[in-house]
């Protein structure tokens, strides 16, 4: 596997697939053609059906036309056969004719593959073994716990890395509980944050711990809707739900900044299991593979910072990944906003739920969380392309 530095990326919204992916894929072809006389971007697929709500064509074009003129081409009902997401990049000579091309599939997550490459791409792998299954094994022979393994694979840099992805984690937090108005994209939706945070205060002990978990999730998430800088965790789509939940248990449980780093390690690990072995794309296998694998990353955050064993962990993250099973990608007029903020809200809840499920058990349990990511892996390949970021059916068709 890669290192969990490919899991937290930080960047601006609103979709790191959409997002996130074709800038950095504009940025290298850029490079790659100096002499370039003008450009034609053709986008494929669910690229081209949710791109404009996403901002992919504003991504392309900020980092092509101050070199040259840039073409944009939308394909949505053409899809080709390695990713939903994919992209022609021709540069031009200035008769027109097209000097160098490139085929990009933008494969979630802000991650990029070229035609020809595999879905790792050409960078290191880091981590000799590839599954949770393997890992716990590991721990419970060694007495060690999960984010050993990452600072054993890692290397004591990703320390540093994890610091910055901390506190840019707590700056979306905050700015987004301040923050208020109407979100863009021309669905009228206004900022929710402030008001869940205010009303949160006023509840008792129990009711305002939920409520302020709901605030600081609403906040990242809309955060990344404006476009501000956010963390992937494991995708823009999803950005709310890990912060969510170290941001209320570091400031409500006092827990110190090296423990909340190594919750984070642990969540990207399971994070780094899901991207390698299925996806983290809602293009390509729906929403579970964003806020249902964000949640098992959280409810594994949250299990190691409460405390559980190795076993207890796991079964957190398998809870929080098997009960999102199932889960459409349909962003209504192809938005990050609806169901999307509410989603990254709910989610957040529903990991420490895991978490405390867990806490009651020895962890032992039946299905293993490898298994549940062969599940969801399946199960997306099952779902129509309808109900995958085309924005064409499920809750998208209310408009």
């Amino acid at each position: 596997m890669e290192s969990i530095r490919k899991i937290f990326k930080i960047g601006h919204g609103p979709s790191s697939s959409h997002t996130m992916g074709p800038r950095k894929a504009a940025e290298q072809f850029r490079n790659k053609t100096p002499d370039a006389s003008g450009y034609r971007v053709t986008l494929f697929g669910s690229l081209a059906a949710t791109g404009a709500g996403h901002l992919t064509d504003k991504a392309i074009l900020e980092e092509l036309t101050p070199q040259a003129k840039t073409d944009i081409i939308w394909k949505p009902d053409v899809f080709l056969p390695f990713h939903p997401n994919a992209m022609l990049l021709e540069a031009l000579d200035k008769d027109g004719n097209v000097t160098e091309s490139d085929t990009v599939y933008s494969i979630g997550g802000g991650d990029i593959v070229h035609e020809g490459e595999s879905r790792s791409g050409s960078d290191e792998q880091v981590y000799d073994m590839n599954t949770i299954s393997e890992i716990l094994k590991w721990c419970e022979e060694t007495g060690r716990s999960f984010w050993e393994y990452v600072d054993i694979c890692e290397g004591p840099d990703i320390w540093n890395y994890l610091r910055e992805v901390w506190k840019v984690m707590k700056e979306a937090v905050e700015r987004g509980i301040e923050a208020e108005g109407v979100l863009p994209g021309g669905l009228g939706l206004r900022r929710k944050a402030v008001s869940y945070y205010v009303h949160a205060t006023g509840y008792n002990p129990s009711l305002k711990s939920r409520g302020l978990v709901y605030a600081y999730a609403l906040a990242v998430s809309e955060e990344n809707a404006s476009g501000g800088m956010i963390v992937t965790a494991p995708t823009c789509g999803s950005c709310g739900i890990v912060p969510a939940v170290l941001y209320h248990l570091s400031t409500s449980k006092g827990f110190s900044e090296q423990r909340i780093l190594r919750a984070l390690a642990t969540a990207g690990l399971f994070g780094n299991v899901v991207k390698h072995n299925a996806s983290v794309s809602g293009a390509e296998v729906g929403c579970q593979g964003e806020v249902g694998v964000a949640c098992a990353m959280a409810a594994a955050a949250a299990s190691q910072l409460f405390g559980g064993t190795p076993a207890q962990i796991e079964y957190s993250a398998e809870m929080g990944l098997e009960h999102h099973l199932g889960l459409t990608c349909d962003p209504v007029c192809g938005l990050v906003q609806v169901p999307c903020i509410e989603r990254n809200a709910y989610a957040a809840a529903r990991a420490l739920d895991a978490n405390l499920y867990a806490a009651f058990s020895d962890g032992r349990h039946t299905v293993t969380f490898d298994r549940i990511v062969e599940v969801m892996k399946q199960t997306g390949h099952d779902i129509p392309s309808l109900y995958k970021e085309t924005s064409q059916g499920g809750l998208a068709a209310i408009r």
